[in-house]
Parts: structure tokens; C-alpha cells; sequence
């Protein structure tokens, strides 16, 4: 069987709340695969190829995690790697409802692959990638919420003019 698992998203940038649960999955699974979503179904500011590369940055000392970007369903992504395991991130409950419809929607796609939730630690339980791109939009410092690759990127966009309103790079 193989003992891999996928943790998915738009990583707009990747957090620290993301590097956590990385983190936790990576010593939990012989293999993590951390599955950027190409098309995601909100406006990014980071191309796909952007989000892959800073993510991979973030996670290059994590020997058995692995970025990939794909595209559709992620169950069908998770069946063409031979995965049976998602993992998803609970930060608060008001993350729980739309999960736990996600995960009974890709049981009923897939009832071959499983969910695991986790928490991350106390201190990310509020970071989002969301939060982290109003702030750094409105000009503030989001150093203590994302990796020195993240923070990097978010200046050399911003540095540019370019904000979350303009797209992807």
C-alpha cells in the first residue's frame, strides 16, 4: 500500500499555518505530496508556477515532501499518484462546515480516499493566506506569518506595483 498523502491548496502565498501542518503530515506519511492547485476557484496573486516554486523554497528541507502543481479534481489527482490519504487543515470552526462538506463530497467521488484533518499549532490557528495578502497589500509586515521566501516574493510583487487586484504575475 502506499503510505502517501496529498495536502492540497492554493498556497497565496504558502504561511506558517501551512508549514505547520506540513510539518505534522510529513511525520505522520513516509510521503507527502503538496498538491498546488493550478485553477483555483478564487482570484490568485501568484501564478501557479509561482505558488509551486515558492511552496517547494518553503519546503526543501522536508526530504520526503514533494510539490506538484495539477488540475480538476483533486481525487482523481490523488488516484493518479496512487494516494488514499488527503490531508486538510482546520484552523477554526468556521473552517469545519466547509471542510467537512469537501471531505463527504470526495468520499461520495471517491469512497477510496480518505480525509485526515489536523490543527495547526495554537499560534497559526488565525494565518491566512488571505489575511496575509490584505495585509501586505495595505503596505504592513507579514514576516511573522510566512517563510523568507514568501516574504520575498510578496515584496518583489509589491515592489513592482502589482497587488492581489492585478492577478498573477
Amino acid at each position: 500500500m502506499n503510505r502517501a498523502a496529498i495536502y492540497a491548496g492554493t498556497f497565496d502565498p504558502i504561511t506558517l499555518g501551512h508549514l505547520d501542518l506540513i510539518g505534522r503530515a510529513a511525520a505522520i506519511f513516509p510521503r507527502l505530496i503538496l498538491a498546488v492547485a493550478r485553477q483555483p476557484p478564487k482570484r490568485t496573486m501568484f501564478s501557479p508556477e509561482q505558488r509551486a516554486a515558492i511552496a517547494a523554497e518553503a519546503v526543501r528541507e522536508l526530504r520526503n515532501v514533494e510539490v506538484k502543481l495539477f488540475d480538476g479534481l483533486l481525487v482523481e489527482f490523488a488516484r493518479s499518484k496512487g494516494v488514499r490519504v488527503l490531508v486538510r487543515g482546520l484552523r477554526a470552526f468556521s473552517d469545519f462546515e466547509f471542510e467537512f462538506q469537501m471531505a463527504l463530497t470526495n468520499r461520495k467521488l471517491a469512497p477510496d480516499i480518505e480525509t485526515l484533518f489536523l490543527m495547526p499549532s495554537e499560534e497559526y490557528s488565525y494565518v491566512s493566506s488571505s489575511t496575509v495578502r490584505q495585509i501586505a497589500e495595505l503596505g504592513g509586515d507579514v514576516r511573522r506569518f510566512v517563510p523568507p521566501c514568501a516574504w520575498a516574493a510578496l515584496q518583489e510583487r509589491f515592489s513592482q506595483g502589482l497587488g492581489v487586484k492585478d492577478g498573477p504575475a
